[in-house]
């Protein structure tokens, strides 16, 4: 499914293989995630390590190169093997000097040891021959090529990542921050990845099903946004929403309504709802000890069956499970 997967395994030693031909932009993505030490907000911290993958150093497009401290061994025990993405190009993928690199690749696999790409780190992955019978993505521009060079991977051009675990893919250049931060939820809790997305200033959470982009071009003037009613509808999960009645608050016909969500959202507005309310039961689940029936209710489910149906559709394991696996010390129980 794009964007969901069960919570699974640990999370603690994570590995980024530096190709010739590495872009620096999700290079960065991955050191600024699982690189930095946040234990002054309580996170956890990662034993990050950028590793080799050929003798050379590696150089950027940009002139500069990288001499990465570890070697190919690293990726052993790696509980995630992160591939940023390559020059569109995917020059030099072909070279035989990179099999032992792609062998730990699939050996990595076989163990069940996550390994994710970025943009057009696809292409590293199809190399290594990972993306066959998978479903995948990549940045919407490279797409079709994905698809010629590896007929079968099955592509999907039209969304922002891709679980299919334990290999990962995501869309291009700020796609590569969302995957991180599912990456980091699904195995850590959604209070460790939205603590992340704030230190890093982005949004906590965009689902991995939202597309890519959209034809329609966006309202130039800010007043037009829909961003103040997104604040509203955050703020009253637990009220019946209608199309109609947003609409309304909207001040247009709920036919102009709903195109323009999907316009400016990337999925429509049952879709964002559904997700944003799963979001805020992981919350109370991870937060308080309220029960599961009264926590659907609060986030506007009404009822523990609905609330556990999403759930799993969404998140591949049931809320109890969820909070076993995810509650905090001390959580409060009457919040």
């Amino acid at each position: 499914m794009s964007g969901t997967t069960a919570t699974t395994g640990r999370l603690e030693k994570v590995a980024v293989p530096l190709l010739p031909c590495v872009e620096t932009f999700e290079l960065g993505v991955a050191c600024e995630v699982f690189g930095f030490d946040r234990s002054d907000d309580g996170l956890p911290t990662y034993d990050f390590r950028l590793v080799a993958t050929t003798a050379e150093p590696v150089r950027t497009r940009f002139g500069f190169t990288i001499d990465a401290p570890h070697a190919l061994d690293a990726l052993d025990d790696a509980d995630l093997i992160l591939l940023p993405a390559v020059d569109g190009g995917a020059p030099g993928l072909d070279d035989e000097r990179l099999e032992p690199f792609f062998a730990k690749l699939r050996a990595a696999v076989d163990r069940g040891t996550r390994v994710a790409s970025m943009c057009t780190g696809a292409f590293v992955l199809g190399a290594a021959g990972l993306l066959d019978g998978r479903r995948c993505t990549t940045h919407w521009r490279h797409a079709e090529r994905l698809s010629r060079m590896y007929p079968r991977a099955q592509v999907d051009r039209d969304v922002l990542y891709v679980d299919d675990h334990p290999v990962l893919t995501s869309a291009g250049t700020a796609a590569a921050i969302d995957l991180c931060l599912h990456i980091v939820r699904t195995a850590q809790g959604s209070h460790v990845a939205n603590t992340i997305a704030r230190r890093m200033v982005v949004p906590p959470h965009r689902d991995g099903g939202q597309a890519q982009y959209v034809a329609m071009p966006l309202p130039e003037c800010e007043d037009e946004s829909l961003a103040p009613l997104l604040d509203w509808m955050s703020a009253h999960l637990d009220q019946e929403l209608p199309v109609a009645a947003l609409a309304q608050k909207a001040h247009m016909s709920p036919r102009t309504f709903a195109r323009r969500f999907v316009a400016e959202v990337g999925v429509t507005p049952a879709r964002w709802l559904r997700d944003q309310r799963v979001l805020a039961a992981q919350r109370l689940l991870e937060e308080t000890d309220l029960p599961v029936d009264v926590v659907a209710d609060r986030v506007g489910f009404g009822a523990a069956a609905v609330l556990r149906q999403h759930f799993l559709r969404l998140r591949q394991t049931t809320p109890q499970a969820y909070r076993r696996t995810f509650r905090r010390p001390g959580a409060p129980v009457g919040v």
